[in-house]
């Protein structure tokens, strides 16, 4: 016994075209569709499923009609997203104030700015045709090739020590260059250590 099957696809009553007295607005950056039209009361839960499918049409009807389309050979079909317009919350809390250090404070107090970022670290190497940093990883300064390290000021009691030491008076500065790095460091941790102490204050 044959029994025929209805190829035909199950048409849904539910029309693509929305219409309400209040017309939606949207931000199409964030996927959002407003919807100003009053509900009643007590809805149920078909009526508020109802509105939603309707927002959701809304939504697909303007991405549509509003943004580009294109297609990508790997991607397949993409849609270009405007920018949004409605500010949205944060995610986080925003992060607590850095307190300051004791020198932030001081420079404060006397109205000391500090240098633009990065500001005079880079030097032209005429051998090299390109500019380098002058301190740190790459920098002139260890390749010794700068032109006013080619002669050292000698301090006698220094160049007496370096020769019983069997060392070199450029060794010594290099190292005396390395101590006030250290006592820097040591100086600034510590200033750090007392700002936290006081809470930032003055």
């Amino acid at each position: 016994m044959e029994m025929s099957v209805d190829s035909t696809p199950a048409v849904d009553d539910k029309s693509v075209t929305v219409t309400k007295p209040i017309p939606y607005t949207f931000d199409l950056g964030n996927l959002l569709c407003n919807d100003a039209n009053p509900i009643p009361p007590k809805p149920t839960d078909v009526y508020l499923a109802t509105n939603a499918r309707d927002c959701a049409q809304g939504l697909i009807n303007q991405l549509l009609l509003t943004c580009p389309i294109n297609s990508h050979p790997t991607d397949g079909v993409l849609l270009t997203l405007p920018t949004p317009t409605t500010p949205l919350p944060r995610e986080k809390h925003l992060p607590a104030p850095k307190q300051e250090t004791k020198w932030e404070r001081f420079a404060r107090k006397k109205g000391i700015k500090d240098k633009k970022r990065g500001e005079g670290k880079m030097v032209y190497d005429e051998e090299k045709g390109d500019w380098v940093p002058k301190w740190g990883y790459k920098g002139r300064k260890q390749q010794g090739g700068l032109d006013e390290d080619w002669i050292v000021e000698v301090d006698e009691k220094k160049e007496k020590k370096a020769e019983e030491e069997g060392r070199t008076v450029r060794s010594l500065g290099r190292k005396d260059r390395m101590d006030k790095i250290r006592r820097n460091e040591r100086a600034q941790r510590a200033n750090e250590r007392k700002g936290r102490k006081s809470g930032g204050g003055l």
